[in-house]
């Protein structure tokens, strides 16, 4: 943010005043005060302003936010600036710029996939675009509407398991519409399709780690017959639509290891900008301008015989204090990576302990300094230095359900959500584990990680949370 300040100077207002009369100099200098109030009332509302959440990670994209003066304490009755409902439940985060929220979600009964705008203040729905129809779930997990919206506050993007994606300006114009399975094949992945996509200097980038075959799953085909089923990057002119290149991603992992539900992260690294992509049984950097691989950290699961076997992975890669930090899955390792790595078969810089330091699903974050892993099955939180990996602190959050949810961190908070729709709220830092409270947001029911259990992690913006639950979307503020 940019703000220019213009001086005046009362030296030059001094001789002015010695041709005025009584009555002029009191008109003039009261003109001449309210003239600096309004300026500097200016000034404090620029340097107020609000920061938004652009992606499905948040401004910075490591799960954190700058926003003060969040809440830690509330309800469905307490604390709620409005609430409104949604069509659906889904996994896809609310996505906030300026006065506007963005969602996805699926309409049961027209069985149509649509990206919905609200007014950020009053949760009036302003918009709603249909973008895809037909099919809106392939198995008891999720539904197509899973990827997260992204927007650069000059267009929304919108994309589905399905492979449709559509552009909007803010007011809900449709700019370009694509079916990505015309030209690259439908996405092969064994559960649903949940890579959401990035904005990210002036291009849009779609992530599809599958399979490199075609094949069935619970009565639906997945990939499509005749294309290169090789997992790749695309990246897509946000104004037309059309692809600037493709780049290939093969790995040796093989069957659903070689599947990824992860999405792209970006960070500066020695003057450039460099794009993280975790999955394949590995994490790979890439030049964001070309999509070149620049460094590989070593895989985590040589010929299906390591951690995991063969199993999908979920958690995008996460970037602190000049590391990497990824996440294997199934009770694996997390392993970190210097961003200033170069070359392949590199050995992490540090392992964790399993036992004490891991997550299947959720996303870690990065605040202050420190990395903040959510453990998803064991429902523990660790405080982790990012380069040495030592475990400052681990604590149990005493939730009763899972977390698919990813951590948002600001104001010195941890937010996640649980299945049933419970936010769990921990204090950042510190020497130990605080849990500040528990906060029942859901719709009452107990679900245990089918379709209906809450996924979406909470975005923090104009210094409120965004909670979607089952059946609502909650603004939460003081």
């Amino acid at each position: 943010m940019q703000v220019k300040i213009y001086w005046f100077s009362l030296f030059r207002v001094r001789p002015l005043r010695k041709h005025l009369d009584n009555e002029q100099r009191f008109r003039f200098s009261t003109f001449f005060m309210k003239s600096l109030s309004l300026i500097a009332l200016t000034l404090v509302t620029t340097f107020a302003q609000a920061e938004n959440w652009p992606n499905w990670r948040g401004p910075n994209q490591d799960g954190s936010s700058p926003e003060k003066n969040l809440t830690a304490k509330f309800s469905k009755t307490e604390g709620v600036k409005w609430a409104v409902n949604v069509p659906a439940i889904s996994a896809s985060v609310p996505i906030v710029w300026g006065d506007k929220v963005f969602l996805t979600a699926p309409i049961a009964d027209k069985e149509q996939l649509v990206g919905l705008c609200y007014d950020a203040k009053t949760g009036k729905e302003l918009w709603r675009q249909v973008v895809s129809e037909g099919g809106l779930q392939w198995d008891n997990k999720s539904n197509l509407a899973s990827p997260s919206p992204v927007t650069d506050g000059k267009q929304v993007i919108f994309l589905f398991a399905d492979a449709v994606c559509a552009s909007f300006d803010l007011n809900g114009k449709l700019q370009w519409k694509r079916d990505f399975k015309e030209t690259h094949g439908a996405f092969a992945t064994q559960w649903t399709y949940g890579s959401s996509p990035a904005l990210d200097g002036g291009k849009l980038y779609i992530q599809v780690l599958q399979r490199n075959e075609t094949f069935d799953f619970q009565g639906f085909a997945k990939g499509t017959p005749g294309k290169d089923m090789t997992s790749y990057i695309l990246a897509v002119d946000p104004a037309s639509g059309k692809d600037l290149w493709k780049h290939l991603r093969p790995t040796p992992a093989q069957v659903e290891s070689l599947e990824a539900f992860s999405s792209p992260v970006f960070a500066n690294q020695d003057g450039k900008r460099v794009m993280l992509i975790s999955g394949g049984d590995t994490l790979t950097l890439h030049d964001a301008t070309t999509g070149e691989e620049t460094a590989r950290l070593a895989t985590w699961n040589l010929a299906g015989e390591g951690y995991n076997k063969f199993f999908r992975l979920v958690p995008s890669p996460v970037v602190g204090d000049g590391m990497a930090l990824v996440c294997a899955p199934k009770n694996s390792p997390v392993f970190a990576l210097p961003m200033s790595s170069k070359g392949k078969d590199i050995q992490p810089a540090w392992t964790s302990d399993p036992k004490v330091v891991t997550t299947d699903v959720s996303t870690p974050a990065f605040y202050e300094g420190s990395f903040y892993v959510l453990d998803s099955g064991r429902k523990t939180v660790s405080r982790v230095e990012p380069k040495t990996g030592k475990v400052l602190w681990t604590g149990e959050t005493g939730s009763k359900s899972k977390f698919e949810s990813s951590p948002s961190v600001a104001d010195g908070k941890i937010y996640m959500t649980n299945f049933w729709g419970d936010v769990f709220v921990v204090k950042a830092g510190g020497d130990s584990f605080e849990l500040l409270s528990v906060n029942a947001m859901g719709d009452g029911t107990k679900p245990n990680g089918d379709a209906a259990s809450c996924r979406s992690s909470i975005a923090v913006a104009n210094g409120c949370l965004f909670i979607r639950t089952q059946d609502k979307l909650y603004c939460v503020g003081q």
